[in-house]
Parts: structure tokens; sequence; C-alpha cells
């Protein structure tokens, strides 16, 4: 029996290792992009690293006084926000009349929405850089809002969709015996039950909306650029300001980690309870 406790012991041990050490490498880039935020140009471009150093608030103060970082941070914000609203707004009528409700071809109509999502981004930004073009709408943040709009709301479907069809259609027809009609059994039956689900759809969007680069570069300009555009000009041709991107990158996450910092809660029981299944 001592043996065997012994071999559990070092079993948990190890395991225990293994974790931190791949928490440690998950952390580590963000620990290195912090240090070298409150790091001057010298420090920062210092071979070997420098670990101990005076620290600065240069880098935080320079991209401050930036007037395209500041305005670039609002149109991320205006960008996610919108963008995210719009989605579950149609998201979650779609998703619900998509589980509740039977009609021709029902399963074709879904595995459409589905594939929407699963082409690569860079094989749907040509064709949708030249409409936008057509309608004299690049360089404009209502380009950007129609293409996460477009990106986001199959995915808010397929989530919502296997969330709805955990919740028993018996509370609905209790709720409508009751003199409820559809629409607002759906208000006030489906949607209280489903928050769960529903902040950890509006997470994943707000977190793909708030990253997003590669459309945001080809389809915004001047005035127009997010957060993710305007940090990577940091990188020059001829010179890297290492502490400015790296300010700039801790100033980008600090939302995105707000935002799910305060519904982490929703966050697991969501994806776990809403899992997709036929």
């Amino acid at each position: 029996m001592r043996s065997w406790k012994g071999i559990e012991i070092l079993k948990n041990r190890i395991a225990f290792i293994i974790v931190l050490g791949i928490v440690i490498i998950m952390l580590f880039p963000i620990i290195w992009m912090v240090t070298t935020s409150f790091k001057n140009s010298v420090d920062s471009m210092s071979i070997p690293p420098k670990w101990f150093f005076q620290p600065t608030a240069e880098n935080y103060e320079s991209i401050l006084k930036n007037q395209d970082f500041i305005n670039a941070f609002k149109n991320s914000l205006l960008v996610a926000g919108i963008s995210l609203a719009i989605v579950l707004i149609i998201g979650l009528p779609g998703a619900y009349a998509l589980e509740r409700f039977n009609f021709k071809r029902k399963k074709d109509l879904a595995f459409w929405i589905l594939s929407t999502r699963m082409a690569p981004p860079i094989g749907v930004l040509l064709p949708f850089y030249l409409m936008f073009r057509r309608f004299n709408l690049t360089d404009t943040r209502i380009s950007l809002i129609l293409m996460h709009i477009t990106i986001n709301l199959a995915l808010t479907i397929w989530v919502m969709r296997g969330f709805f069809r955990e919740i028993p259609y018996e509370l609905e027809e209790s709720a409508q015996i009751d003199g409820c009609s559809t629409l607002g059994s759906f208000f006030k039956i489906i949607l209280p039950l489903s928050i769960n689900g529903i902040i950890s759809t509006a997470i994943l969007g707000f977190i793909f909306s708030w990253n997003d680069f590669i459309f945001a570069s080809v389809l915004a300009g001047g005035s127009s650029r997010t957060l993710p555009v305007v940090v990577a000009r940091f990188i020059g041709y001829y010179e890297i300001k290492w502490g400015e991107l790296s300010a700039g990158g801790v100033v980008a996450i600090i939302p995105a980690i707000i935002f799910i910092g305060f519904v982490q809660k929703y966050l697991v029981r969501g994806l776990t309870f809403g899992a997709l299944k036929e």
C-alpha cells in the first residue's frame, strides 16, 4: 500500500511539474512583452537581454500621446462592440429558429451556415474587398463591421443552436399553455436560461474582432485603422521600436482581459454545456 501511495505522490508531482512548465511557456511571451514595455530603447535592444534594469514609462507616454494610436483604440472598440451587438441580435433568433422549427432543407441550410466559417480568411478577403470597393466602403469602419458580422454570425448560430438544444422544449410548452407566445417564451424563458452560452459566444466574437489584423490591414485605412494595424506600424523597414511595440501590445490586451475577467465564470460553463452535437 505504501509503495502504491508513493507512486501516486510521484505521479502527482510529475504532473504538477509538467503543468507548471506548460504554464510558464505560455506566459513567457506576455512576461517578456510587459518587461520590455518598461525598458528604454537601449535596454530593449541589448544582447543578452537585461532582466534587471531601471523601469521607465516613456514607451506608454509615447503611445498615449500618439493620436493615431488613440483613434485606433476607439475604432477597435466601435468595430468590436457594434459588430458583436448586431451578431447577437441576428444570431440568437436565427439559432433558435434553426433548432426549434422544422422546414424544408433545414440541414442543408445549417451546413451552409457552418461552411461560411470553414473558409480561410485569405480566401474570402479578395471578393469582399472588391465588393466593398464597388460600393465605396473601403477604408471605412462599416466595411470592417460587415466583415466581422459575416465571420462571427456562423459561430454564434452554431454555438447557440447547440445550447438551445439542451433546454427542454417542455418549458416553452408550459409557457405557451399559460398564454405566452413563441416570441414571448423566447425572450422570457430561453434567453435567461441561455445566458452562459450568450456570454461565451460574445467573448469569442469580441476576441476575434478585437484581434483581427488581416481584414483590418486590407479593408481599413487612414482614420479607420484598428489597434492591431497601428501597433504593427511600430515595426519599420530599418528599425523595430521594441519598447513602443510592447507597450502597445500591453494596452491592446487590457480590454480583453477585463472583459473576460468579469464573465469568466460563464465562459467555461457556456463552452461545455453548449457543446455541439447532432
